[in-house]
């Protein structure tokens, strides 16, 4: 069977208009399905997604009632956003309705080798730096995911223009959300990252989260390879149970196969043979945490066959992520730093590790379960004031009583005014929420781009 062929045909429901639902729906409407796609949201929320469908060859149904739709449907698609355990999509699997995510859906379609990236923290960078690696080796590559563009657009780009040049690798972001609705996804090279809790208002303890972040493995056989975290106790615990053959990066000790630190240089250890990557003071991006997220690239680029020069030029000139520790500006000797990327506790807690000056937090989002007590160490020791925002600035006052200075602000902008008050040369103003940032913003994207705008709007 030809790729997309079993969907010829077949009634088709796509749940959820995010980027992936459009591009689950585009897929499959080229592949001859007829598609319904359905979302809860009113038409003028969606605006956007629907200009990007061909409304004369897909059914819509959105609103109240959107779940008529999936009534005598052959397959359901569902967007990561979706949760699972929906009761339309409990009574659809019960009555032998498959159901899938967007993921699944554009594997069935590449032939390209994918190298899948997940973890709590750290899959964007590693992902961008992965896919620098191999473009700057020659190769072709495709570089998405959960990161941005669907894997659904690269299996759309190839599965309608079948004799034009492929990619040579497919580098993709994965979420926990994204890996719940696998069934056949097997990654050539998958990555495991880190893992601490988040996500908590969706799974009710990190367990389940945990084991929807090792189906990243599960697919795998030993012609595939897993690269882990040996610095990472729950990571680490996979060295013995995955099928692929293992790999491991780690900042503490060699590893067998992977990637160290050995002195001040990065090594990197293939099937007996040892190459120096670079020194470490060569890699641009700053923080232990992206120095971790660099060897698991560079692991990654390695099994494809990167040479270690251009590993080095790519490391030296990386200055990493928009909204992910990047500095915004350097204003009366202030630095100013966006990491609205910091979206969960770990994330900011790294953030402060990266800074030996006095740190002016400003912090507070939608709370997504989290346990704030966990910040209260690294904000006694290093923050001098804590500036709380959004829905969550009640719970992480409560949290951080005691250990520094802290104020409301009933805006972001009031935050920055205030941040920018109390600073004084030699502090760093860093916008890190460890929250999501849908109580007040689009995305986190929104949230950075807003700091940055206000921060550049300084006199």
């Amino acid at each position: 069977m030809t790729a997309g062929q079993e969907f010829a045909g077949k009634k088709v429901a796509v749940v959820g208009l995010a980027r992936s639902g459009v591009a689950a729906a585009r897929l499959l409407q080229a592949a001859g399905a007829a598609v319904t796609v359905a979302d809860g949201k009113e038409e003028k929320d969606l605006a956007g997604a629907l200009a990007r469908l061909d409304r004369t060859a897909v059914q819509i149904r959105l609103g109240p009632g959107y779940e008529k739709a999936l009534a005598g449907t052959d397959l359901i698609v569902i967007s990561p956003g979706v949760p699972t355990e929906l009761d339309i999509l409990v009574d659809a699997r019960r009555n032998g309705t498959p159901v899938i995510g967007e993921l699944e859906l554009a594997w069935r379609f590449v032939r390209a080798p994918v190298l899948a990236v997940t973890g709590t923290n750290g899959k964007s960078t590693t992902v961008t730096l992965t896919g620098l690696l191999l473009k700057e080796s020659g190769k072709r590559v495709f570089v998405g995911g959960n990161l941005g563009t669907p894997l659904s657009e690269a299996a759309l780009e190839t599965y309608q223009n079948p004799h034009a040049p492929g990619y040579d690798y497919l580098v993709v972001e994965v979420s926990s959300f994204q890996l719940e609705t696998i069934r056949t996804f097997r990654p050539w090279t998958a990555a495991l990252l880190n893992i601490t809790p988040d996500h908590l208002d969706r799974y009710p303890s990190v367990t389940p989260y945990v084991t929807a972040k090792a189906r990243i493995f599960e697919n795998q056989t030993d012609q595939d390879y897993a690269v882990l975290n040996h610095d990472d106790s729950r990571v680490a615990e996979f060295e013995g149970k995955v099928r692929a053959h293992a790999l491991g990066f780690s900042l503490r000790r060699p590893v067998q196969d992977g990637c160290s630190v050995q002195e001040d240089r990065l090594v990197v250890r293939l099937k007996g043979r040892e190459a120096t990557v670079c020194r470490l003071g060569d890699i641009r991006i700053p923080g232990a945490h992206n120095l971790a997220n660099a060897m698991a690239a560079v692991t990654m680029g390695s099994v494809c066959g990167c040479p270690p020069e251009v590993m080095q030029r790519v490391l030296g000139t990386f200055p990493g992520l928009e909204h992910a520790m990047e500095l915004v500006r350097d204003r009366e000797g202030v630095r100013y730093i966006n990491d609205s990327k910091g979206t969960n506790v770990d994330a900011t807690l790294k953030a402060l590790d990266s800074f030996d000056h006095p740190i002016i937090l400003i912090a507070g989002g939608k709370d997504k379960g989290a346990d704030f007590r966990k910040l209260r160490e690294a904000v006694r020791r290093g923050v001098k004031h804590v500036i709380l925002i959004g829905e969550a600035k009640a719970a992480i006052k409560q949290a951080l009583e005691g250990t520094s200075a802290l104020t409301d602000a009933a805006s972001l902008r009031a935050a920055l005014e205030s941040a920018s008050t109390l600073a004084q040369p030699g502090d760093i103003v860093l916008l890190s929420p460890a929250c999501a940032s849908f109580d007040m913003f689009a995305d986190y994207q929104d949230r950075g781009r807003q700091f940055k705008a206000l921060v550049n709007a300084l006199p």
